[in-house]
C-alpha cells in the first residue's frame, strides 16, 4: 500500500470521511484521494513523491502558482511582525484600497475569513438595506454553507426552497427562492410573485460551481433591471471569479455593476480569506457605523493581507494576457484531443477558468448535468490521474490555470488528455463521423451567446 493510501486511512480514523471539506473525498469520482506533501508552481507532490500537474489550484486561489517566492516572502515578513493583532493594521487598508481601485462598483470593503462568511454577511446587509427577507438564488450556484443558502428548488421553480442539507430547517430555507441560471422566465416568475419581499438577487456572474458556465447575453443585464425595478440589491458572488477572469473580476467582462460583491480565494494568496464590498450607502449600514452586526477576530489577518497584496501585485495586464493565452492553448488542445478520439464533449472557458463536459455537446446550466456526463468524467478523472494530471474530483467543478502553467506544462496536459480519451473505458464514442457532426453541430443562437473565449 502506498504511503498516500496509508495516510488517508489514518485520516479516516480522526477526520469525518478522512477530509475537512467533502469535495476532497472523491465521492463523485470514486477511489482513494491522494494525500499531498507539498506544492510548487503548477505541481502537486504527494507524500510518495509522485508529481501531478495541478488544475485544482486550491480551488482557484493559486492564480500565480503554488508557493510563489514573492508571496512566500511577503507572508514570512508579515509573520515575523506578528501572526494576528486583533486590532487595525496598515495591510488591511492597503488591500481594501487595491480592491476598490480594481473594481469600480466597490466603494467600501469589509474583510472576513471565508467566502461563506462574505456571502452570508452580504445577504444580511441586503436585508437591512431593503427591510425585506427573501433572496433569489440560482440552482447550481454555490454560495457557501450558511443555512439559508443550502437550499434547492421544490416541485416548481416559483416555489419556496426546501433544505438541501440535513440540519437546515425548513424555516431557514423558506426565505430562499430558487431560479435557474440562464433562464430569465424563472426569474420573472419569482419577481412577479414575490416582488415586495425580495431583498436581493444573488448570482455567480460566471458560474463556476456546476462547471464553468457563462451567462447568456443579456442575462445579467436583465437581473440588474429586475433588481432596479423591485428595489432589490444585486449581489455578485465573485469569490471564485474575482481577480481570476479579469483584473476587475467578472463584472468588468460583462459590463454589469452590482450593488454588492463578495470576494475570496485570490485576495488571500492561498491563505483563508473573504471580503465583501459595494455602494457606500449600503456598506454604511454595517457596525460600527450602522446597526448590521458582523465581526471577526481574525478578519484582516496581517499574514493573509500580505499574501493577497503580493498576489495582486503580480496580476498586471501582461499577467492576464499570459493567463488567457495559455488557457486558450489548453482549451484548443483538449478540443483537438476530443476530435481525434471521436468523443462527444465540449470545453467551456472564460479567462483562466475552464471545464471539460463529456458526453454532452454543450451545457448552459438551465438543466442539470446528465448522469452520463458525471460517469464519463469519473472515468476520465482517474485516467488523467494515472497520467500525472490532477483535475478537480467532480464533473461540477471548474479547472484553474495559473501563471505557473507554461506551454510545456499545457502540452503535457494535452498529451495526457489524448491518452486518456483514447482509452475505451473512458467515454462513449459515437459510431460514425455523421453522428459526431450532428451532436456537435453549431447552433447559431447558442454560439452567439457562448463564445469559447473571453466575454466581451
Amino acid at each position: 500500500m502506498s504511503r498516500s493510501a496509508q495516510e488517508f486511512r489514518r485520516a479516516e480514523r480522526v477526520l469525518v470521511g478522512g477530509v475537512n471539506s467533502p469535495v476532497r473525498a472523491f465521492k463523485s469520482v470514486g477511489g482513494t484521494p491522494r494525500v499531498m506533501g507539498r506544492a510548487a508552481g503548477s505541481l502537486l507532490v504527494d507524500v510518495d513523491g509522485v508529481q501531478y500537474i495541478d488544475y485544482i489550484g486550491s480551488w482557484g486561489a493559486a492564480i500565480v502558482g503554488h508557493a510563489h517566492p514573492a508571496v512566500v516572502e511577503a507572508v514570512t515578513r508579515a509573520a515575523r511582525d506578528g501572526l494576528s493583532f486583533g486590532v487595525n493594521s496598515p495591510l488591511e487598508v492597503a488591500l481594501a484600497e487595491e480592491i476598490i481601485a480594481r473594481v469600480p462598483s466597490v466603494e467600501r470593503v469589509r474583510m472576513v475569513n471565508s467566502g461563506t462568511e462574505a456571502v452570508m454577511s452580504a445577504v444580511r446587509l441586503a436585508r437591512a438595506a431593503t427591510g425585506r427577507r427573501r433572496i433569489v438564488k440560482f440552482e447550481g450556484c454555490y454560495h457557501g454553507h450558511s443555512d439559508g443558502l443550502l437550499a434547492k428548488a421544490g416541485s416548481g421553480l416559483a416555489t419556496l426552497a426546501i433544505p438541501d442539507s440535513a440540519g437546515v430547517t425548513a424555516g431557514a430555507a423558506a426565505d430562499t427562492l430558487i431560479a435557474r441560471y440562464n433562464d430569465l422566465s424563472s426569474v420573472e416568475s419569482l419577481v412577479t410573485r414575490h416582488r415586495a419581499d425580495i431583498a436581493a438577487i444573488l448570482v455567480e456572474p460566471i458560474a463556476g460551481n456546476m462547471g464553468l458556465v457563462r451567462p447568456f447575453d443579456g442575462f445579467l443585464q436583465a437581473l440588474r433591471s429586475y433588481a432596479d425595478d423591485i428595489g432589490a440589491v444585486l449581489i455578485f458572488d465573485e469569490v471564485m471569479t474575482g481577480f481570476r477572469v479579469a483584473r476587475g473580476g467578472a463584472q468588468a467582462l460583462v459590463g454589469v455593476r452590482p450593488d454588492l460583491t463578495t470576494f475570496g480565494k485570490i485576495i488571500g494568496g492561498g491563505l483563508p480569506v473573504g471580503a465583501y464590498g459595494g455602494r457606500r450607502e449600503i456598506m454604511a449600514l454595517l457596525a460600527p457605523e450602522g446597526r448590521v452586526y458582523q465581526a471577526g477576530t481574525f478578519s484582516g489577518n496581517p499574514a493573509t493581507m500580505a499574501a493577497g497584496l503580493a498576489t495582486l501585485a503580480l496580476l498586471d495586464d501582461e499577467a492576464y494576457a499570459r493567463l488567457d493565452a495559455v488557457s486558450a492553448r489548453l482549451a484548443r488542445g483538449i478540443e483537438d484531443a476530443l476530435r481525434a478520439a471521436r468523443r462527444i464533449g465540449c470545453v467551456q472557458r472564460v479567462g483562466s477558468m475552464l471545464t471539460l463536459f463529456l458526453d454532452v455537446a454543450r451545457f448552459d446550466g438551465t438543466h442539470p448535468l446528465p448522469p452520463v456526463a458525471e460517469r464519463a468524467y469519473a472515468r476520465f478523472f482517474h485516467a488523467m490521474l494515472d497520467n500525472g494530471v490532477h483535475l478537480p474530483p467532480s464533473a461540477h467543478e471548474s479547472w484553474f490555470v495559473s501563471l505557473a502553467h507554461d506551454d510545456a506544462t499545457v502540452d503535457a496536459t494535452i498529451g495526457a488528455c489524448a491518452r486518456s480519451l483514447a482509452h475505451p473505458d473512458i467515454v462513449r464514442a459515437k459510431s460514425t463521423h455523421a453522428a459526431l457532426e450532428t451532436a456537435a453541430a453549431p447552433d447559431p443562437d447558442h454560439d452567439s451567446r457562448h463564445r469559447n473565449d473571453q466575454l466581451t
